[in-house]
């Protein structure tokens, strides 16, 4: 049997952050540059519904909304959707799980998968819940950190000996491109794989780790943004259409 997501370790984990309201990693340039991915990505146009499964305390779900369409937040973490209600009024956020969706059938034009597949040690359920609540023709597009990625499986894979448990639920692991593309391909979806660098983050929870965030802000943009580079890039970007 393949290991099933502790769900509430992710709900523990995550009410804590919501305390402090820390959890947003990225800067503001990196969020916008992961938005017009997934624009690009999902063809989304003005007015689409879209989830956003995952969305935290709002980060993404408030830029879908500056872009013109129609987003619903969800996470399982009840303390961050009261969070991303008191900071964003006007959005709709609900509290769920990813596996089991509270939408109907065929009732969404896109869905965002925000970080959201590398918390799944198996990700069967969410892909078929995914096809499940999109239209025909509906799109959804996931970013995930690549285990491919030098820095994403020194510091964050298991397999490691430098592996470091601070900051993240026991649940999350780097993706390998393929293997999540098949699971998507499985579930109904044409799907393709990209590769996204040079998204600088702003905050990591281990301190030490932290003091060396420009460093590895630097090296990912000098590095990792060459051409040659790109299946090394620290984002998988995961993106496909329902058949």
């Amino acid at each position: 049997m393949s290991p099933q997501q502790d769900k509430a370790k992710e709900v523990a984990f995550f009410d804590r952050h919501a305390a402090s309201d820390d959890y947003d990693v990225f800067t503001p340039e990196a969020k916008a540059r992961i938005i017009d991915a997934v624009v690009r990505l999902g063809e989304l146009k003005a007015g689409a519904r879209i989830a956003d499964l995952g969305c935290g305390s709002g980060a993404f779900t408030v830029l879908l909304r500056e872009r013109d369409f129609a987003p619903v937040g969800l996470d399982i973490s009840p303390k961050l959707i009261a969070l991303a209600r008191e900071k964003f009024a006007g959005i709709e956020f609900m509290e769920g799980d990813a596996e089991n969706l509270p939408f109907a059938d065929a009732s969404l034009d896109a869905v965002l998968l925000s970080g959201l597949i590398h918390h799944f040690p198996d990700p069967r359920r969410l892909a078929q819940e995914t096809h499940r609540v999109l239209k025909p023709g509906g799109r959804f597009v996931a970013f995930d950190p690549n285990r491919m990625n030098p820095f994403m499986w020194l510091y964050r894979d298991t397999a490691s000996p430098f592996y470091s448990s601070v900051g993240v639920t026991e649940n999350e692991r780097p993706i390998l491109a393929r293997q999540v593309a098949r699971v998507f391909a499985n579930a109904g979806f044409r799907v393709r794989s990209d590769y996204l660098g040079g998204l600088a983050y702003r905050y990591v929870a281990s301190q030490r780790t932290r003091a060396l965030l420009p460093i590895y802000n630097f090296i990912d943009n000098a590095v990792f943004n060459r051409a040659i580079m790109t299946p090394f890039r620290p984002f998988v970007l995961t993106s496909g259409e329902r058949l």
